[in-house]
């Protein structure tokens, strides 16, 4: 798979939502669609909506965050300029509008930059939080950089760590860890009965359990915290800390790799009213908010019932691209059928880790290299956000 530098993705493109009466047939040119917020289903829905509309992209960071390799980062701070694509040259025709959305509303956005954006068509992308290192809230590249470089040399000179949490975030975060040091003491706690939730077959949480060990950490399902460590998460200050099981464990840094918070507060008037107690946007089988017909979301700010990963998030941003074109042109809609079963790679480091493939079953450690552990599939998503809509991969 192909390796990223920053400017990989060519210069800024020459032509804009003004220039672009000349798309033919196909382009509405009367429509005008809003995408809020940029990652990896709001790219991939805006990249597909501007060959037949004027698109609008809100997205408050200065470049794309490939966030799902960020357990890479921590160890490897050359590799963690890969993480941060550019957005110039992404889009061939739509506007890129670097702000936070303050309020949306049925046909209109309010941004902290003062402008006002109206649109035919709404979709919101806006995802969700995750505790640092998984994601961070840092909308510059270099401010983002010099922390994941900071934390780097904390976790160094760390002789012990511990992570709270044994989902894919939390595993793939030990992973790492233990694989550039395999010296370094690594506990992990999870209330949890099993890894990764229990949420896939057994041949695979034991296989992962199973790698685990080979690996020397501590795994501690079943129990947690008594009470949160008394330092900051990612910082190397030694502590001490009791679990509900009655062990003490000590550590000099750790990390928090759980707890999801969609990003929703932005939305006003009716629209509000489309959150659930969770902050989640309620779609239809269409992805549109309940009770309003052009406005969709997508990704992890949704309550679509299945795992909150990139690949679930660019096969909704397809079904709403084909419904708003749909609705200009007065055709059926599509719903969206979430996958009966779930599939999940899980690297543990660049040559470990496991895979379960609905249809085929468990995958070891070489297939799971070669399709995410290798390069955490930089590539494929430089591919995805570069190559122009309905050429093959």
């Amino acid at each position: 798979m192909a390796s990223l530098g920053t400017d990989s993705l060519g210069p800024p493109p020459a032509t804009s939502l003004e220039s672009e009466s000349n798309l033919g047939g196909d382009h509405m040119s009367s429509a005008t669609v809003a995408v809020v917020g940029g990652g990896y289903g709001g790219i991939i829905a805006a990249k597909a909506l501007e060959e037949f509309a004027d698109v609008v992209l809100i997205e408050p960071r200065d470049t794309f965050v490939h966030h799902n390799a960020t357990p890479r980062a921590l160890i490897d701070p050359q590799w963690a300029e890969q993480l941060f694509l550019p957005y110039s040259g992404i889009l061939r025709h739509g506007r890129v509008v670097r702000a936070r959305a303050e309020k949306v509303e049925e046909q209109s956005i309010s941004l902290d930059t003062g402008e006002q954006i109206t649109a035919d068509f709404i979709v919101l992308a806006t995802g969700a939080s995750y505790p640092y290192p998984a994601k961070f809230d840092i909308t510059d590249r270099e401010t983002a950089l010099a922390r994941l470089a900071e934390t780097h040399s904390e976790l160094r000179a760390a002789p012990s760590v511990l992570v709270l949490g044994a989902g894919t975030v939390g595993l793939e975060v030990v992973g790492e860890i233990v694989s550039a040091w395999p010296d370094k003491a690594v506990t992990v706690v999870e209330p949890g009965d099993d890894v990764v939730g229990g949420r896939y077959p057994a041949p695979f949480r034991a296989e992962i359990r199973r790698q685990l060990r080979d690996l020397g950490v501590d795994l501690r399902l079943g129990t947690r915290l008594v009470e949160t460590p008394p330092t900051t998460p990612g910082t190397l200050a030694p502590f001490s800390v009791r679990t509900s099981a009655g062990d003490t464990i000590a550590a000099d840094i750790w990390f928090r790799c759980f707890g999801v918070a969609p990003h929703s507060d932005y939305l006003a008037g009716d629209l509000a009213d489309a959150r659930d107690d969770r902050g989640r946007l309620r779609v239809t089988e269409h992805l549109r908010l309940r009770g309003h017909d052009t406005v969709f979301a997508i990704g992890d700010v949704t309550d679509v019932d299945e795992p909150k990963m990139a690949a679930y998030a660019t096969a909704q941003a397809d079904v709403v691209v084909a419904n708003i074109r749909a609705l200009a042109q007065g055709d059926e809609l599509t719903a969206y059928q979430p996958a009966d079963e779930h599939g999940v790679i899980l690297p543990l480091g660049p040559t470990a880790g496991a895979s379960w493939v609905p249809g085929t079953g468990l995958l070891g450690p070489a297939q799971t290299s070669e399709y995410k552990g290798k390069d955490m599939m930089l590539g494929a998503v430089v591919d995805r956000l570069s190559r122009p809509v309905g050429t093959a991969s």
